[in-house]
């Protein structure tokens, strides 16, 4: 992993807008250890220019002639495995081809410049993405998620105590990781509360396909949102979200604030409000991503009483967020993808024990 950052990630920019081509290539230039060995206009060029020059990445835009991105990413995935970012509108149709295209295979997605994303905010945002997919795995999520996709674990024999939180934070790779645990969530389950590293607009259509996938309401989170029982909320693109107590109620607080490990929503900004206001009465979860954001939160929620969970290194796609929080000893728990909905589940039931208000 430390031998892919010490020498140049080699990016293929693959756009049918020029003046896109010519934005990534010069925001990237601005990374010492990123070189843009070229450009494609579209996936017939890109095909030859991924033969010919080998690059270690590749950002691909979804809407494009001749052939569309999605198709050209499953062809990819299958002949060649390479890590994909994704570079679309902040459109409803960009962001469902987005998350259409991050089952597909890719490992993560940015917003393409605009009214609302600055060609600065997208070479910030795009140079530590692409650092995170050199040193990605590239999973075979439909396996991992066949081997989880079972029926909801405890539906009918378990009983939830009403003040369990649940608090979930995920970055590269956390789409499909999220997905595979939310779908064995059964109706019922203690409130959730999830921060996914993803830029606004992206996070709705996320949020929306889950709702469509799981026994559970997805949505994502509005300011003062109650949480309670048999909903998960998803923090919103640019914005923190915090747990807050009103009256005998948990809620959430959106809040815009400085950047935490370059990332808004931050999973350290969550965690450590959840570590507050729920003590004891937290589950905490950190899944697959670049970084440490997590780890410290992760460690305050444990110090605090909750009982943690980290994703192991065999079924992340990148093993960094896990990988601080084990480290400092935030993690009780060390378990693969496929067996974190089960062990939410006892956590959550009062045969684990009896939640009292913090």
């Amino acid at each position: 992993m430390q031998g892919n950052l010490k020498t140049k990630i080699n990016v293929l920019v693959v756009d049918d807008s020029a003046v896109v081509r010519k934005t990534l290539t010069k925001q990237l230039s601005r990374a010492r250890d990123i070189e843009v060995v070229g450009t494609a206009p579209d996936p017939y060029i890109a095909r030859d220019k991924i033969v010919a020059l080998k690059p270690d990445v590749i950002t691909l835009d979804v809407e494009m002639p001749r052939m569309d991105g999605i198709t050209f990413l499953k062809k990819l995935m299958h002949y060649h495995p390479i890590p994909v970012i994704i570079v679309s509108s902040l459109t409803a149709k960009g962001s469902r081809l987005a998350l259409e295209a991050m089952e597909a295979g890719a490992v993560d997605v940015v917003p393409k410049p605009g009214n609302n994303y600055s060609a600065e905010d997208l070479g910030e945002t795009l140079i530590e993405k692409i650092r995170a997919a050199s040193v990605s795995k590239q999973m075979k999520v439909p396996q991992i998620a066949s081997a989880a996709k079972a029926p909801p674990v405890g539906e009918t024999n378990l009983r939830y105590t009403t003040d369990k939180i649940i608090a979930i934070g995920a970055s590269t790779g956390g789409t499909e990781a999220l997905r595979v645990v939310l779908e064995q969530i059964p109706a019922g389950f203690p409130g959730i509360v999830v921060v996914q590293h993803m830029p606004p607009q992206f996070t709705t259509a996320f949020a929306d396909r889950l709702n469509t996938l799981c026994r559970i309401r997805v949505k994502e989170a509005a300011d003062n949102d109650r949480v309670h029982s048999g909903v998960a909320l998803i923090a919103p693109g640019d914005f923190h979200m915090l747990l807050d107590r009103s009256g005998a109620h948990y809620v959430v607080r959106l809040k815009k604030g400085p950047r935490v490990h370059y990332q808004r929503p931050a999973v350290d900004v969550l965690f450590q409000t959840v570590a507050k206001k729920a003590g004891l009465n937290a589950v905490g979860v950190i899944l697959t991503g670049m970084g440490r954001d997590g780890a410290k939160g992760l460690l305050a929620m444990k110090q605090a009483g909750a009982q943690t969970i980290a994703q192991d290194e065999k079924t992340c796609v990148v093993f960094g967020m896990p990988k601080e929080a084990i480290q400092l000893g935030a993690a009780d728990q060390v378990l693969p993808l496929d067996r974190i909905a089960t062990k939410l589940v006892g956590m959550a039931s009062e045969t684990e024990g009896t939640a009292r208000v913090a």
